[in-house]
């Protein structure tokens, strides 16, 4: 099995190249616009230096989302006309939940994990899993608030992180049940990857025609600056 992960998610973007051993190559870059400038390149010089070709490839990861609608697109876009060009099946893996684990081998049992992606304001994406990545809470848009997550901060320890979770600390932090991780955690594609040989094992391939980004709300267009001509 040789596996490529692809994610652009957020700021930024990461590919990784995974067989059944584990990782083999990793890049990654979090500068603006980076997905769109950069991709192919890290692509190219993933396969490449690990001395492999694009046409050895058995699928491509990609992280579906949630996150920046123009990332999800790229990468996304990038992942299908890979998947076209090499004629090799497509696995999309939940962004949040490849977020999840890397947290996870940190923490015990006892523990659940919301990975936050910013949303703008006071809005984050968010899902709560527990050890073994199963769903608590799915995947959606949440408006923070002193009572967002509070039934289930009343009986349960939950340790969030992402760059969304800054803006909860102010609300949950005096809670005993709310956890955070000083170090960011950001989406990656070694994740995404790990996630994606289990997906590949299980034979859970996307159509690639009909596939899209998993941008759980409809893009909001900044207004135009153009100044209207006087009439």
């Amino acid at each position: 099995m040789l596996l490529l992960s692809i994610d652009t998610s957020t700021r930024g973007c990461s590919v990784a190249l995974h067989n059944d051993a584990g990782l083999l190559a990793d890049y990654e870059l979090y500068t603006d616009r980076s997905s769109s400038a950069m991709l192919t390149t890290l692509i190219s010089s993933t396969v490449e230096h690990s001395a492999y070709k694009l046409q050895d490839l058995d699928a491509v990861v990609i992280a579906k989302g949630p996150g920046s609608y123009t990332g999800l697109r790229v990468g996304v876009s990038t992942a299908k006309g890979l998947c076209y060009a090499i004629d090799k099946p497509l696995i999309a893996i939940n962004t949040l939940e490849a977020m999840a684990l890397q947290v996870k081998p940190f923490f015990t049992d006892n523990f659940l994990f919301c990975p936050m992606i910013d949303a703008r304001r006071m809005e984050v994406y968010a899902s709560v899993f527990d050890s073994n990545l199963d769903i608590v809470e799915p995947t959606k848009a949440v408006i923070l608030e002193e009572n967002s997550f509070g039934n289930i901060l009343e009986s349960n320890k939950i340790v969030f992180f992402g760059d969304g979770a800054a803006k909860c600390k102010p609300l949950f932090e005096q809670n005993p049940n709310a956890f955070f991780i000083s170090t960011e955690i950001r989406p990656s594609a070694k994740t995404v990857g790990l996630l994606g040989i289990k997906a590949f094992e299980k034979g859970e391939f996307e159509d690639i025609v009909t596939f899209e980004p998993y941008y759980l709300k409809d893009f909001m267009a900044p207004p135009s600056r153009k100044v209207s001509p006087a009439v």
